[in-house]
């Protein structure tokens, strides 16, 4: 295996990582970005797939792919995806609006990040609920101007 398909194949690993929403509460900006999708509901933990590499060398370039464990049917389903970057110029990076009538809640997209961050996913369900996963991603090039 050459150095370039090491390379590419650490950057395609999987990064699932939580962290207490008080860790990221500190910045104002974030949590205004989150509480105008979301108004005051709750978030919880979990019940979300987000494949994110853990280094991008291209921070103009980061792919992201995003899948909510439910059922799209009339019953329960992701009304909302919603993604945030902590260290962007401007934390809400991208909002996805989802119909039951989909086989099944998930998006793929890249987006631009400015430097070492956390990428935030909320998905909003039917029902209320909120759900909530956190990923820290490296960036060795910065993809956002200031």
């Amino acid at each position: 295996m050459t150095q370039t398909s090491r390379r590419g194949f650490l950057i395609g690993a999987v990064a699932l990582v939580t962290v207490p929403w008080e860790a990221i509460a500190s910045d104002d900006a974030v949590v205004a970005a989150v509480r105008e999708q979301i108004g005051a509901a709750e978030i919880i933990d979990g019940g979300i797939a987000l494949r994110v590499p853990t280094v991008a060398e291209n921070g103009g370039q980061v792919p992201v792919s995003i899948l909510v464990d439910t059922p799209q049917n009339d019953e329960s389903h992701a009304i909302a995806i919603h993604v945030f970057a902590t260290r962007n110029p401007t934390p809400g990076v991208t909002s996805f609006r989802l119909s039951p009538k989909l086989a099944r809640a998930e998006v793929q997209t890249r987006i631009r990040l400015a430097q070492d961050q956390q990428i935030i996913v909320l998905a909003q369900m039917n029902d209320g609920r909120v759900h909530r996963v956190v990923a820290d991603i490296r960036v060795t090039t910065g993809g956002c101007l200031s």
